[in-house]
């Protein structure tokens, strides 16, 4: 076992997209990163560990394997999610549920166990990937949207609790995203969605993973419980 000699970030769900993109910011930022993934490959260049968000025990299993292997994370990046779009009258409790379980309660659960070591250590961010619909809402997206939105509370309270020990918590709300999904849209649907942003685009992945490096940093050790968003304006600041 070898003790890594740079602070460690976690990033959950960061084998690809937006998570990795995150992951790869903060590595050129100094971070040893480890990411973790619940399918797929690790992805090439970082430590990687298999992590359930909607499982207590593999969370803590998972701090347990990185902590014995690396040392205690100071910065967690909550990325880690998933999406059940539907209307609303079709919408099951379980496709409710579902989503508020990994996004939400997810997020809790690996802040949760964060906070051990960052007690310990009297310092820490804890970064939380919202969404510009936790503010404005969506329609077909009544479970994501609560779920997001959820996050806000969390983090202000999370902020409220641990700040006096050099703990901050922030939460980051991207607009609309390039990734895989968005770029299966057909070219009308992509045009009304970016006729909706003040800025007339899509943001990428590493825009967001930008602001987050930022919050990771010591340049923002006196910003938490703020909601950034990095959506070109559609939200306008809620």
């Amino acid at each position: 076992m070898t003790l890594s000699a740079k602070p460690i970030a976690l990033v959950t769900g960061g084998n690809r997209g937006i998570g990795l993109a995150i992951a790869q910011e903060l590595q050129a930022g100094g971070f040893h990163v480890v990411v973790t993934h619940r399918s797929g490959a690790a992805p090439e260049g970082f430590d990687a560990i298999r992590m359930d968000v909607t499982s207590s025990e593999s969370v803590d299993q998972g701090f347990s394997e990185i902590e014995a292997k690396f040392g205690v994370p100071e910065v967690i990046v909550a990325n880690a999610g998933i999406t059940k779009d539907t209307l609303v009258m079709r919408m099951s409790d379980e496709d409710f549920l579902d989503v508020i379980d990994a996004n939400l309660t997810g997020a809790f659960r690996v802040a949760r166990r964060a906070t051990r070591g960052m007690l310990k250590l009297k310092r820490g961010r804890l970064i939380f990937v919202g969404s510009v619909v936790g503010s404005i809402g969506s329609a077909g997206q009544v479970n994501y949207s609560a779920s997001k939105s959820g996050l806000v509370g969390m983090a202000r309270s999370f902020a409220r609790e641990l700040g006096s020990r050099g703990i901050t918590a922030n939460v980051i709300a991207p607009g609309f995203v390039e990734t895989d999904m968005t770029a299966e849209l057909d070219e009308k649907r992509r045009t009304e969605i970016a006729g909706s942003v003040p800025l007339g685009r899509f943001c990428s992945a590493e825009e967001i993973a930008g602001v987050v490096g930022f919050i990771a940093s010591e340049k923002a050790s006196y910003i938490t419980g703020a909601v950034i968003p990095v959506d070109g304006g559609l939200g306008m600041g809620h």
